[in-house]
């Protein structure tokens, strides 16, 4: 049951951006159709009770419940970023909007875009650990919530990665292939104020 609640919560969630934006672009109806955006949270809401009614009818605590929670808190996480991204898509394309802007990649702004992902990965790592830990006191039977421990760990495991995704970007950046070197640039300088100096006087 609760993998089924999953996947529909995840089709509601696309189907209800698609029509939230709809409205917003196409029927130029933008209360309407953030009305509808402000419905995704409920589709958590439902998943998250649920869950917690399946672990209070006896149900042992195991994958299913798990994933339950890491879709709550990734959704959660990630939620607004995507329909920020679906909405600058969706007004670029009917709307006449300007085109979205792509994600960096060099530098130290890809650095920094890398530390944004991550501390929404962190969040959803957070937030899924701490719905699992209430899930664990919920059911209060260690027997029965030993998959629900597994997965606390996935979640730091999750987390810990991004860091290190992260901080690889900082102290190694990505370098523009197109940029020029330090030394052709010092060339180019040196070069420059040659010419400067050899320049006739008017």
């Amino acid at each position: 049951m609760v993998v089924t609640l999953i996947i529909a919560c995840e089709v509601g969630f696309w189907v209800l951006l698609a029509a939230g934006l709809a409205l917003r672009y196409l029927a130029r109806r933008p209360r309407l159709g953030a009305a509808v955006l402000l419905c995704e949270p409920v589709l958590e809401l439902v998943l998250l009770c649920a869950t917690a009614v399946d672990l209070r009818n006896g149900a042992e605590g195991d994958w299913t419940h798990g994933v339950a929670a890491v879709y709550i808190g990734f959704t959660v996480a990630y939620g607004r970023s995507m329909v920020k991204w679906a909405d600058g898509h969706f007004a670029h394309r009917f709307a006449g909007g300007p085109p979205p802007a792509r994600p960096p990649r060099y530098g130290r702004a890809r650095a920094v875009h890398e530390w944004k992902t991550c501390g929404r990965s962190v969040l959803g790592a957070v937030i899924a650990a701490a719905l699992l830990q209430g899930a664990v006191w919920y059911v209060g039977d260690a027997g029965r919530s030993e998959s629900l421990e597994q997965w606390q760990a996935k979640m730091a495991l999750v987390a810990g990665v991004s860091v290190v995704i992260a901080l690889s970007y900082t102290i190694w950046p990505k370098k523009d292939p197109g940029a020029p070197s330090p030394e052709a640039r010092e060339s180019s300088g040196e070069e420059s104020r040659a010419a400067a100096g050899t320049k006739p006087a008017p």
